[in-house]
């Protein structure tokens, strides 16, 4: 059993809201937070050593309250912390069930879950500290102030707005791989790089490929710009090769040159106006060469910094570039309506359809004339789900030239120039 927890686009989507709005976001953690769950079903332990009843030496113990190691136990807890916040007032939202909020207008409040740890932020700062003191009330805690590490993300706020990096993280992965004080590379992946899963290179030690995909996917929580190669990198997890592992270590020298690269969410204008969503979707064709299936990316932006990204190999063959990109944007239209749905729970109204940019003018029209759909009965129908978004005005598609087009690094191997161009228009930036 287990508790639900919020997700990384979830809480990078709350910094977001919050550098817009120029708040401050606060820190608290449960002190053995699974001792305070209560259990609703029937529980037995046998007596700890030490502490055994000389005259019931067989009998064992009925748990009215949860111990760590209990398959219940984190259940248990997000069941009393989820009863304590809807007490104090708080609703759960619907599209993220680790996000809480209370309140309209100055004294809105949102506070997110992550097992035991509680990032709280509002517009008054009032508001917050009663919040803080009813929890400090409620449970043994620690307020350990403003947010400045959470899940691995280095956070910095300030006047100019949130940041997020993980320089540390980086550190570790490079001196685990033996990297440390490594030549940099400038790229992540060598440009048009194609690699088969049956090589003629010796087989490497899968357990520790394994391990280096792993990190650097935890990475990629705040690297956009990792995503295609370490998606790339993960098809050959089964069986890699020294070739595989080759294309690994180029990776980890990218990183060795870009530790202190990451994030950076700016503030909104004074009037107050509420963030926009604005998403790029974008297909190659038939990229892999072992099952010459396409790769889809997509990036989603909020106050000026990427809040969601995806590079993913599609399910099914794509016949054309236009099948592929429809393909695509339909991932990207799914996105795009849970962030819209969540923000506008966040920010605690109704939000502008989301803007979401595709530079392949016939799936435009695709998703937008019914009249071409003869030509299109062979793609699978959860694929159409984009043209009802369009209908509904859940999005709004526009078309956005191959050149502006921020989605094109999640989706292959680019070169050093092009690559640099859009990792710096993706809001990437050495966070010194």
């Amino acid at each position: 059993m287990y508790a639900p927890v919020a997700r990384l686009e979830s809480v990078r989507l709350v910094l977001a809201v919050t550098a817009h709005f120029g708040w401050g976001v606060h820190h608290m953690d449960v002190k053995s937070a699974f001792l305070n769950g209560e259990l609703q079903e029937e529980v037995y332990v046998q007596q700890p050593p030490g502490f055994i009843v000389d005259d019931h030496k067989h009998k064992v113990l009925r748990l009215h309250k949860a111990l760590y190691g209990l398959r219940q136990a984190p259940r248990a807890w997000n069941q009393k912390l989820d009863t304590e916040l809807l007490r104090l007032g708080f609703k759960r939202c619907v599209d993220e069930h680790g996000l809480y909020t209370r309140g309209q207008g100055a004294g809105h409040l949102i506070v997110g879950v992550y097992v035991d740890d509680l990032i709280i932020t509002g517009g008054d700062a009032n508001a917050v500290a009663k919040f803080k003191q009813q929890m400090l009330n409620t449970f043994k805690m620690s307020d350990l102030g403003l947010l400045s590490y959470y899940l691995g993300l280095k956070v910095t706020q300030g006047a100019a707005g949130i940041s997020l990096r993980q320089t540390a993280y980086a550190s570790k992965i490079l001196e685990k791989a033996g990297l440390s004080g490594c030549n940099a590379s400038a790229t992540p992946m060598e440009p048009r790089l194609k690699l088969l899963k049956e090589g003629t290179t010796p087989s490497v030690d899968a357990t520790e490929y394994r391990s280096l995909i792993g990190s650097l996917r935890y990475l990629c929580n705040s690297r956009p710009d990792l995503a295609y190669p370490v998606g790339y990198l993960s098809r050959f997890m089964e069986a890699p090769r020294q070739e595989h592992l080759t294309a690994v270590k180029r990776v980890l020298r990218y990183v060795a040159g870009t530790l202190s690269w990451g994030l950076h969410y700016h503030p909104g204008k004074k009037d107050g106006g509420k963030p926009v969503l604005v998403g790029y979707s974008d297909s190659d064709l038939a990229g892999d060469v072992n099952d010459r299936k396409s790769t889809s990316g997509l990036i989603f932006f909020l106050a000026g910094g990427p809040v969601a990204w995806q590079s993913a190999k599609q399910k099914v063959v794509a016949l054309s570039s236009c099948e592929a990109e429809y393909i695509a944007a339909a991932a990207a239209a799914c996105e795009a309506v849970w962030l819209a749905r969540l923000l506008a729970e966040l920010v605690g109204g109704p939000v502008l359809a989301p803007k979401l940019k595709v530079d392949n003018k016939s799936a435009i029209a695709l998703m937008k004339n019914p009249v071409h759909h003869d030509r299109s009965k062979h793609i699978d129908v959860k694929f159409h789900f984009i043209r009802e978004c369009c209908d509904r005005r859940l999005i709004n598609v526009e078309f956005v030239g191959t050149e502006l087009q921020l989605g094109d690094m999640l989706t292959k191997a680019l070169g050093r120039t092009r690559f640099q161009e859009l990792r710096g228009m993706v809001g990437m930036k050495n966070i010194a």
